[in-house]
């Protein structure tokens, strides 16, 4: 997939790459004045020193080794490094170089901020305001999409026969009868088979509560047992019967629901629906 910003006048493609954003260095230089070469940055030290803290910290493989080589060497009059034999040397993933229609150097987004500095301040400025605006835009496309793929979704539950599969854990009576602080803990036993607070006890290293954690199918079972719950308060419902029943509905939505090909494709990688 390719994307293009409008930056300065330049035309600058932006691609992913094993689920990352990498921005298009080769249109970027585009917009420096006078003849340069993405190799006249490599030959400066702070680049050097910028690319390998990089790849330290967001690459495990990095060739610590050949980096510290080419750092003593960088700044040199003699000194030349291109791309290629910066990935090669040092087994980078932040710069790409890549041959066909969307052919050039490309750079993970952090590093392509950096190679923007180089042309101009105002052009880094103006690049990091339209790869935002870039990334908004996708957020929006991507909500619409998901709504739509819930509606179908939904719409399945209430027409599939129930298939196979159990997800919930079916509630003992011990666990109906006893009082829950929260209509949400009611929820939470009812789709989890645990409330927030055990959630927590058995998970102390994590971040959040149990719903931060949930997948898509879990959600979409979550959001519509919400509103199952407050027609059966609105029938004057205990909080024992509405548990029951939800706990029922919860178990016979997630059997269809594990099994629907477009939640499995939502969870994979939301931008391909």
């Amino acid at each position: 997939m390719s994307n293009k910003l409008m930056v300065n006048g330049a035309e600058i493609s932006v691609t992913t790459i094993d689920d990352k954003d990498y921005i298009s260095l080769t249109d970027m230089l585009k917009a420096k004045d006078g003849d340069f070469f993405i190799s006249d940055w490599l030959r400066n030290r702070n680049t050097v020193e910028f690319l390998g803290i990089w790849e330290q910290i967001h690459n495990p493989a990095s060739n610590y080794g050949e980096f510290a080589i080419i750092r003593s060497q960088a700044g040199l009059n003699s000194y030349k490094l291109s791309v290629k034999e910066w990935v090669e040397k040092t087994n980078a993933i932040g710069l790409k170089a890549r041959v066909g229609r969307y052919g050039g150097t490309y750079a993970y987004k952090d590093i392509a901020f950096e190679f923007g500095m180089w042309i101009s301040p105002e052009f880094k400025i103006y690049l990091i305001k339209e790869f935002e605006r870039l990334k908004e835009q996708e957020q929006q496309l991507l909500g619409w999409d998901i709504k739509r793929n819930l509606a179908k979704i939904n719409y399945r539950i209430h027409t599939d026969a129930i298939k196979e599969n159990l997800i919930p854990p079916e509630l003992s009576a011990r666990q109906m009868s006893l009082v829950y602080a929260s209509e949400a803990d009611v929820l939470n036993m009812a789709l989890f088979g645990k409330t927030a607070k055990q959630w927590r006890d058995e998970n102390p290293g994590l971040k959040g509560n149990i719903r931060d954690y949930a997948n898509v199918s879990q959600l979409v079972c979550l959001s519509n047992l919400e509103n199952l719950n407050a027609v059966l308060i609105g029938g004057g419902l205990s909080q024992a019967e509405r548990l029951a029943k939800l706990n029922a509905i919860a178990i016979q939505q997630m059997r269809v629901l594990t099994e629907d090909h477009r939640i499995s494709r939502l969870e994979k990688n939301p931008s391909e629906n």
